[in-house]
This record gives C-alpha cells, sequence and structure tokens, in this order.
C-alpha cells in the first residue's frame, strides 16, 4: 500500500511542477538555513568530552583582596601545589601553556614554533588521551624534573619526519626532551581545560612536565593569562609571587567523593584565611564546577550563535506555514479526484495517510536541496575569521538529522491540509461531475 501512495504522490507532484518546485524551495530553504546554525551551534555548545565531562572539575580558590570581583578562573603557584601534593582527588593535574621553539637534534634542522603544554603525568588518563606510540611518563618523573617529552601525532611528524622518534631527543628552547610517547592529534571543542588561551584554536604540539619546565632558564611557561595582584617583584619566576596563571583540574569519579573535594577546599581556605594569605573576611569563596558548568559559567558559546540559530528556526517555521498553505490549495484542487476515491471505498484514514505521504515525498526532495545549501553555508563559514570557523563540516549525525528534520517539518506543514482534504464531502463534489 505504502508504494502505491507513493507512486500517486510522484504522479501528483509531475502534473503540477511549479506549484512542486516552490514548495520543495521553501523546505530546502528553511532546513538548509537551520541545519547551518544547528551544526555550528552544537559543534561550539556540546559535550568535549562526552562521558568523562560530568567527573572532571575546575577547584576555584579566592586569594585576592577583598574587593569587588569575580572568583579567579586560575590559581596561584602556591595554591596549585598545595591542591596536587595533598591528593584529594583521583586524579590531578596542573598545566600551563605558551608557543616554545622546538627542532630535531639532527644537524641542520630548523627551529619551529609549536604550542607547549607544561602539565603532570595524570594529565593524559584524566583526558582519556589516545597513544599511538609509547606512552605518558609518571608519577616520579614528574617529581624528578625528568625532561622527557609526548608529542601530538602532527607535531611527530614534523619533527621526524616520518623516522622512528620514540626515545630521541628533541630541542626545546635550549634544552633537549627525550620523547617517550606520541598521541593522535587532541584538540578538544571547546579547550576547556585551558580557556586563556582561544578556545577552539589548534590543539597542544609538546607535552612536558610542569616542574622540569619550572626547574629551567629560558623555557618559563607561563601561560597566556597572568594576573598579579598585591605586592609584586620584578622577578620573573612566579613560585613565590602573587600571581595566578595555572589551569587545575581534578576528576572525582562519584557526587561523594566531588562533595568531599569542595568540603576540602572549603577548609584549605579556611586555613589560608587563617595564615593571613587569604584576606577576605567571611565563607570561603571556592567553587567546583565540572566541565560543561565550567563552560556554560564562561559563556562559552558566542552569543550571535545563540540568535544565529533563534532566527534560522524562525525562518524555518515561516517556510513550513508557507509550505502548509501551498499544500492546502494543493489538496483542495484535487476533490474531484479525493471524492471519487471516497466514492469507491477509500476511508478517511486513507485518504489522510495518501496525503501525508505526498507531503513527507516533498520532505525529502528538500532534505536534498537543504542538505546542499547546508553544506554550502558551512563551507562559507570556513571561510570566514571566526576562530571555530574550521569545525564548521557536516558529519554522519547531522546528515541524518538533515532528512529526519526534513521529512519531520512536511509531515508538520502537511498535517492540517491532509485533515482538511480527507473531510471533503464527497456526495457535494460528485454532483458537479
Amino acid at each position: 500500500m505504502l508504494g502505491y501512495y507513493i507512486d500517486l504522490a510522484l504522479g501528483s507532484l509531475k502534473r503540477n511542477p511549479v506549484l512542486t518546485a516552490l514548495m520543495v524551495l521553501a523546505i530546502g530553504l528553511g532546513i538548509g538555513a537551520s541545519m547551518t546554525t544547528l551544526t555550528v551551534f552544537h559543534l561550539l555548545s556540546g559535550d568535549p568530552l562526552p562521558g568523562r565531562s560530568g567527573t572532571l572539575f575546575h577547584p576555584q580558590l579566592d586569594p585576592k583582596p577583598p574587593e569587588p570581583h569575580e572568583l579567579p578562573h586560575q590559581l596561584t603557584y602556591v595554591d596549585a601545589m598545595n591542591l596536587w601534593q595533598a591528593h584529594r582527588a583521583d586524579r590531578q593535574a596542573i598545566m600551563a601553556g605558551g608557543n616554545v621553539k622546538a627542532k630535531g637534534t639532527d644537524a641542520g634542522a630548523r627551529a619551529m614554533s609549536l604550542h607547549a603544554l607544561a602539565t603532570t603525568a595524570d594529565f593524559f588518563p584524566m583526558f582519556g588521551v589516545s597513544f599511538i606510540h609509547g606512552s605518558s611518563w609518571t608519577s616520579a618523573d614528574d617529581l624528578g624534573k625528568a625532561r622527557v617529552a609526548v608529542l601530538s601525532r602532527s607535531a611527530y611528524e614534523r619533527l621526524f619526519h616520518g623516522r622512528d622518534g620514540l626515545g630521541q631527543p628533541i630541542r626545546v628552547g635550549k634544552w633537549d626532551f627525550r620523547v617517550v610517547g606520541v598521541i593522535e592529534d587532541w584538540r578538544p571543542a571547546p579547550h576547556f581545560y585551558e580557556l586563556d588561551r582561544e578556545s577552539y584554536g589548534e590543539g597542544d604540539d609538546v607535552f612536558i612536565p610542569f616542574l622540569a619546565s619550572r626547574d629551567l632558564a629560558d623555557l618559563q611557561i607561563t601561560g597566556y593569562s597572568l594576573d598579579c595582584f598585591g605586592s609584586t617583584t620584578d622577578d620573573t619566576h612566579l613560585e613565590n609571587q602573587p600571581c595566578l596563571w595555572l589551569n587545575f583540574w581534578v576528576e572525582l569519579g562519584t557526587p561523594a567523593k566531588a562533595r568531599g573535594y569542595r568540603d576540602f577546599l572549603a577548609n584549605y581556605s579556611r586555613e589560608q584565611q587563617a595564615q593571613g594569605r587569604f584576606t577576605y573576611t567571611g565563607p570561603p569563596h571556592i567553587a567546583l564546577p565540572d566541565v560543561m558548568q565550567w563552560l556554560d559559567q564562561n559563556g562559552v558559546v558566542p552569543s550571535d550563535v545563540r540568535l544565529k540559530a533563534w532566527i534560522a528556526f524562525g525562518f524555518l517555521l515561516v517556510c513550513l506555514m508557507n509550505t502548509a498553505g501551498l499544500l492546502l490549495a494543493k489538496f483542495l484542487q484535487r476533490t474531484t479526484d479525493i471524492s471519487v476515491r471516497r466514492a469507491l471505498g477509500a476511508s478517511r484514514r486513507q485518504i489522510f495517510f495518501q496525503c501525508l505521504v505526498e507531503a513527507a515525498t516533498v520532505g525529502l526532495a528538500g532534505g536534498v536541496l537543504g542538505l546542499l545549501l547546508a553544506w554550502l553555508g558551512l563551507w562559507g563559514i570556513r571561510q570566514s575569521p571566526a576562530e571555530y570557523a574550521g569545525l564548521a563540516h557536516l558529519d554522519v549525525a547531522t546528515f541524518a538529522a538533515t532528512f529526519v528534520l526534513s521529512i519531520a517539518a512536511s509531515l508538520c506543514a502537511g498535517w492540517l491540509p491532509a485533515w482538511r482534504a480527507c473531510h471533503i464531502a464527497p456526495a457535494l463534489q460528485l454532483k458537479t461531475i
């Protein structure tokens, strides 16, 4: 029966190609606009680490003087080291990023600018980073300030040009680091763990132990954000300076552990108040947002993207209303055909289903057009200077969602016209034949 209804729908659409083209165009334009903005919105607001983000938390403390300000996003060196050395989380990682000059140690090798992340050994298992060669360094390497490095795949290929570089040295700044592991290019979008960088920029290239980076002259990686307060000196070393510059993340596997860690932060803050390091009074200024709360707190999704998404869906609604009007006009033009079918025994339900199949056929054609328009719209976004432009691509889920949305939209547009068509009184129409 469905095949018969599809044949009827195709025949009906062919008999009035202009009206059919207008309906397909209306659906296609609405679907193309909405899927373009929805794809971008999904990329920017999606979970950067599905399945893990609910157990990853960003501790926040307030060491600044008691004046109006938001809770700082980063930690001082003293606070980060105190939390790290307390070992109150399942896993924990200090991190600071910056650009460095790196090269292979072969004669004639040229230095290239790479992004380095100074961090601790738990970074890789905590964030689920996949290794393709070797492995991470160990906690003992952290404490021993070992000069070891993990490279991204692209940095590994650029530095070693296809040769086996595992166990080989690279020069970072003026120091040699031994390569112990290579990871897949890791670029979570957004860069939730280091929002002082571009949220949707390139990934990290070189990973080295944090304490080793602090122990080497000319390799003082301090991140992109440095917020100093109170009395500071001209010393370039930040270990004893009242400066916020370190990112710190912890993994807490259960809600009970998260509550326990929040209590630990509160007690730590009270201790620092008692010692005079934290100079405000009253209850501790602390927070422990997880990944998605952290992104929402920082307003990572640009407001113009949200606005464009609403505008696009408003445009889709207008297109659906126009399509509904065209379908109603089309179905009412066929009152004689519908009356004859009713007289021959077709039920209202069959007429209603036949009309919906025709509307779905229009939606399917509109989905093909909408997919092409969405692809064109995303190509245009990739040519823009926005930092998230390179992420604007259609994926399998978006491809499938385009057709689901187009057919669902056409069924919604066709429901009222189909209901009107199936309630046509056949006796009144047959009298005029």
